[in-house]
């Protein structure tokens, strides 16, 4: 019969060390993916002078493009329609309302001036108010001829996998708070200030 090797205090440091690395790396990847999730949600991004630069322009672009979509009647006679109700998150705010175009969505082409959604923000008096913009294309359109995410001078787009909560496709996405100031950064997803209690559903 053919006895076992007694453990030696080499091995069993070995082990423990071998363990240990694992449980550090394991305990380093949840962090990491907690941190690119919440990240991904809503936390403020830290920003190089020449960022800033950048995106001080890209909102003066979406400013000076979308100043007549704070008539909504406007946004709708050019293509936008409201999809997804009002999009609010458990405890981080509201995305609003998106009035998407749906023409500009399937092009899959990137433009500042010509934004796939204007978002609104419901009023109490019923009405709606421009809050921002959200560039939007299809994972599978995108990737079919780049490699990354897009990026809109300077800004990373968000990646959405399916499935979601939008019932679409997976799709890199851009929020841009351009009409009113977000507190985390005009580039983030969620809004801690936009609300959705005065949203009627027009069904």
């Amino acid at each position: 019969m053919k006895l076992s090797p007694v453990p030696t205090l080499s091995m069993i440091r070995q082990v423990a060390t071998r363990f240990q690395c694992s449980t550090i790396a394991l305990v380093l990847l949840s962090v990491c993916s907690a941190v690119a999730q919440e990240s991904h949600s809503h936390n403020p991004v830290q920003m190089t002078p020449e960022q800033k630069s950048q995106a001080s322009a890209l909102v003066k672009i979406i400013r000076d493009n979308t100043v007549r979509f704070k008539d909504v009647s406007v946004a709708e006679k050019e293509g936008y329609a409201l999809q997804f109700g009002c999009v609010t998150g458990p405890d981080y705010g509201a995305m609003g309302l998106h009035y998407i175009n749906g023409a500009l969505v399937n092009s899959g082409v990137i433009d500042a001036t010509r934004p796939q959604i204007i978002i609104y923000e419901p009023t109490p008096a019923g009405g709606v108010k421009l809050i921002g913009v959200d560039y939007l294309v299809f994972a599978s359109v995108w990737d079919a001829k780049h490699v990354g995410p897009p990026e809109l001078m300077g800004q990373l787009f968000h990646y959405w996998e399916s499935p979601n909560r939008f019932g679409l496709p997976a799709f890199y996405a851009l929020h841009v708070w351009a009409w009113k100031d977000n507190p985390n950064g005009a580039f983030v997803n969620w809004h801690p200030n936009v609300q959705c209690q005065s949203f009627s559903s027009p069904n």
